[in-house]
């Protein structure tokens, strides 16, 4: 059963939600070189925190509270603590049939559902934590504006994203290495503007992905990009439901901004012998894990406008 081999199926966890790289645009980017330190193991209290100089980190960046409670828990003169998210799946039952052994098929299959959720929620609020929160001058949130389509979005245009660069320049983003996370809507716009983009985003004749262009490294689209408030250029609450009102963006940032941090990954176990009224195993996973920008700059979004 699970319990006898509680490391194997535990390690193997750590493993695929490793390697679950469903968001490639995070792929490449180092962990911060920092101890994770746990706080109050096994209470309801428990975090993971860490601790970054404050020269690296500035403190007022993770105050927004459209994504987080509030990341920042305290700091002193020369560093700042930072309190990881904390992702819990629900409990599943297992029959013991499903955990006998520690065969790597068997946990995937009893576990894959777990490591999905949780990717799946770490990413999704990693990328809405990257988006910057609204338009300034350092932060540009920039509007499509492309023929409508039949809902009344405006298209993405090649001239939008060439604007959107002109922003990004002014704003300091540095040139090299500047990733765009595309929302399916735009990244559509782009297949369908063969006028605007010809063979740059698909190599037709090739078959090869051409993923730079205006100067951005161009990476498959995330179905989780945040929404933004179309009027306002302000960014929906993570998890709040957009409206009528609000249109999926697309994401720009420098890697060199993005702190990035993986946690620890617990695993929970309850036995069908200890449950004689069900006689089923059960099991959870909880796992930490942050990815913030570092500081209000080099982030930047475009969201699809409304035609009037």
């Amino acid at each position: 059963m699970a319990a006898n081999f509680p490391e194997v199926w535990l390690n193997r966890v750590r493993m695929n939600i490793t390697l679950a790289i469903i968001a490639l645009w995070l792929d490449g980017i180092p962990e911060l070189d920092t101890t994770v330190i746990e706080v109050g193991s096994g209470d309801a209290s428990e975090s993971n925190i860490i601790h970054i100089p404050t020269s690296t980190f500035k403190p007022e960046v993770l105050i927004n509270n459209t994504t987080y409670p509030i990341a920042l828990q305290a700091y002193t003169d020369d560093n700042v603590t930072v309190q990881l998210d904390k992702y819990q799946t629900k409990v599943t039952t297992l029959s013991d049939d499903q955990v006998i052994g520690a065969s790597y098929p068997r946990i995937d299959a009893a576990t894959r559902n777990h490591v999905n959720a949780i990717t799946e929620k770490k990413y999704a609020k990693a990328i809405h934590a990257i988006a910057p929160a609204g338009h300034t001058t350092a932060t540009p949130v920039l509007l499509t504006t492309g023929a409508a389509d039949g809902t009344g979005r405006k298209r993405l245009t090649y001239a939008d994203l060439v604007a959107f660069k002109d922003a990004c320049d002014k704003a300091g983003m540095p040139a090299a290495g500047r990733r765009f996370v595309p929302c399916s809507d735009h990244y559509n716009d782009m297949l369908l503007d063969r006028a605007g983009f010809g063979d740059q985003l698909v190599n037709y004749r090739a078959g090869t992905l051409a993923p730079n262009i205006a100067g951005f490294d161009i990476f498959l689209p995330y179905i989780l990009n945040p929404y933004y408030t179309v009027s306002t250029k302000v960014k929906l609450a993570f998890a709040a439901t957009p409206g009528g009102t609000h249109k999926q963006a697309s994401v720009a940032f420098s890697p060199e901004i993005i702190a990035k941090k993986t946690g620890m990954t617990k695993q929970y176990f309850a036995k069908a012998a200890d449950d004689p009224e069900n006689q089923t195993n059960k099991i959870n996973y909880r796992h930490y894990f942050i990815a913030v920008p570092m500081e209000q700059k080099f982030i930047a979004a475009i969201v699809s406008d409304i035609a009037a």
